[in-house]
């Protein structure tokens, strides 16, 4: 009689794990359902799927190869590619389908949340409210409707994959468990860097919930063997890992490095980043709590008022201390803390990477130690309290349901270029940023009268941006103000010298107003500053044309047409003069 209620009360909580991935499941498709009808974005989608020939190919042997060899997009990601690749071959460039792929992974990585904290605590329904908080908080949002975030959703995959083969290992070591847990981790960098900060999660891991490094702190009976050897063997454990963390460390600092993506270390003082850094955990903390004017891009202050930082400071040191305080009586407070501390140190600011302040898709896997305080803490408070698993059950619904209207309303924001930055111009005042690809998505849907409203506030804000003198430029042509274009174009090729964009420009308006010997030489020019400029090819192969030069005109077509094969004006120019297909 005893086995069968054992057997009983078995299979209930099998049951009940079931339903949680089932109202997991449905709770996240319905505050994510629209993404299947959104578009593309201006911002790096064009760089990831949209404008990238590479990718336009689906997958094949060449495209395999250079998804291991590009650091295009400031990094080396080959995983990403390889998935944008496999997107491409299946959907092509149908968006929604794209926007799904990333919602899916996202829906699996909930799942699997779940199963890792059910898995290490045993506690059923505190594990399905951490997973909850995940599917469905706001913050999350841009890692799941932007395609570019690819990365972001993959890459945790791999690490919770990493964390799941980990607590196996934990149970039963070997060699080959070993492996496969570091396979897993190998696998994640290799989607994004980000993940260079999980060895350090494994190890809070350890100390809570797997109870690895003492007695006292081991986790509940059966779900966790405690090696009682203390911190260094666990440490030893992980030097692998640790290895991998670095060499990921040091190819992503020389790519980005190299290409422009780290922002130089005199561009902000060694103090404004720590100010900056500080300020920003506060606000990904504040916007964890009331998760409000979420935009695409926070502009970098520079300079933070005195009250801030050392208010960001202090609460910083407060909730350090408090957890430092429950160590041993509450070790789930340390544990969640240092993961949110700890996972955000790459993106913080300390070593400064593009021109923004903080970004919410950064806060992807770090918001998961926030949620573990705050689920395992109310737990706590209510402990003893009558009525609590009702009480904490209502609660946690209402939470859910709230969060499912928040993120769907914050979802709509992202449905196309316009939407997107329209509503980060309202919420994000003085964003030159924002203000620039504004005025692009609205060119784009034909209004450029508009466009060059939110080109002119951009330069105001920051006159040292190059490419919206370009966008500028492109906008005033459209409107048939030609040599007011040319002083824009004209100003950005000043302002950087190797703006290829900036000549090619140049070159149509020349070639437009009929002064040919002008427009070869600005085509030229971007060549000689981007040699796969195919535009560039292509226009300058009509020029050499118009002027007599057949066969130079046919060598360039032909140059545009490897470049991009399916360049229908190229193809077009090239069957004018040869009369058949290349």
């Amino acid at each position: 009689m005893a086995g069968r209620g054992l057997n009983s009360k078995a299979m209930l909580n099998v049951r009940r794990q079931y339903l949680i991935c089932l109202l997991l499941v449905i709770s996240t498709l319905a505050a994510y359902r629209q993404v299947q009808e959104f578009d593309f974005l201006n911002y790096d989608d064009n760089l990831y799927v949209v404008e990238n020939q590479h990718v336009h190919g689906g997958l094949t042997p060449a495209s395999i190869a250079w998804s291991f060899e590009t650091t295009r997009a400031v990094n080396w990601h080959p995983l990403t590619w390889l998935s944008h690749l496999l997107d491409i071959e299946l959907y092509g460039l149908n968006a929604g389908p794209h926007h799904l792929t990333n919602l899916i992974i996202h829906v699996v990585n909930t799942l699997l949340l779940f199963l890792i904290f059910r898995k290490m605590t045993g506690a059923m329904w505190r594990s399905a409210f951490v997973a909850a908080l995940f599917a469905l908080h706001p913050l999350h949002v841009e890692s799941v409707a932007w395609i570019a975030e690819r990365k972001d959703v993959l890459s945790t995959f791999f690490g919770l994959l990493t964390i799941l083969a980990y607590i196996r290992f934990t149970r039963h070591s070997g060699r080959l468990r070993y492996g496969l847990v570091l396979l897993c981790f190998a696998l994640g960098l290799m989607a994004k860097p980000m993940l260079v900060t999980l060895p350090f999660v494994l190890l809070l891991l350890d100390y809570w919930p797997l109870g690895r490094m003492a007695a006292e702190c081991a986790g509940p009976a059966g779900l966790a063997i405690p090696t009682k050897n203390g911190f260094m063997p666990l440490f030893q454990e992980k030097i692998p890992f640790f290895f991998l963390s670095a060499a990921s460390c040091l190819v992503t600092f020389l790519v980005q490095y190299r290409q422009g993506g780290v922002g130089p270390l005199f561009m902000y003082s060694f103090g404004e980043r720590v100010a900056n850094a500080l300020v920003s955990y506060a606000r990904y903390m504040v916007k964890t709590v009331w998760p409000q004017k979420l935009a695409v891009f926070y502009p970098h202050p520079e300079v933070w008022p005195w009250w801030k930082i050392a208010g960001a400071a202090l609460l910083l040191a407060a909730i350090s201390f408090q957890a430092l305080r429950k160590l041993k009586t509450a070790p789930y407070l340390i544990v969640g803390w240092l993961w949110f501390l700890g996972t955000l140190v790459p993106v913080i600011g300390l070593v400064q990477v593009g021109s923004q302040a903080m970004a919410d898709r950064y806060t992807y896997i770090p918001l998961i130690g926030l949620f573990v305080v705050v689920v395992w803490g109310m737990d706590d408070l209510f402990d003893g309290r009558r009525y609590k698993r009702s009480g904490l059950g209502a609660l946690g619904a209402a939470c859910a349901a709230g969060m499912v209207f928040l993120t769907s309303g914050q979802a709509a924001n992202w449905r196309d270029s316009v939407s997107l930055f329209s509503h980060a111009a309202e919420v994000t005042p003085l964003n030159p940023i924002v203000n620039n690809n504004l005025g692009t998505a609205l060119e784009a849907e034909g209004r450029p009268a508009e466009a060059v409203n939110y080109y002119r506030e951009a330069i105001t804000k920051y006159p040292n941006y190059p490419d919206t003198y370009v966008n500028l430029g492109n906008a005033l042509v459209s409107l048939g103000k030609f040599d007011e274009a040319v002083k824009q174009y004209r100003t950005a090729a000043e302002l950087d010298p190797v703006n290829a964009k900036a000549h090619y420009n140049l070159g149509v308006v020349f070639q437009r107003r009929g002064e040919f010997e002008k427009a070869l030489g600005h085509y030229r020019r971007a060549l000689q500053l981007n040699p796969d400029y195919a535009e560039a090819h292509n226009n300058l192969g009509g020029v050499l044309a118009m002027q007599g030069h057949a066969n130079q005109a046919i060598r360039h077509f032909r140059k545009a047409l490897r470049l991009r094969p399916n360049y229908a004006g190229a193809r077009r120019n090239l069957n004018k003069l040869t009369g058949s297909e290349p």
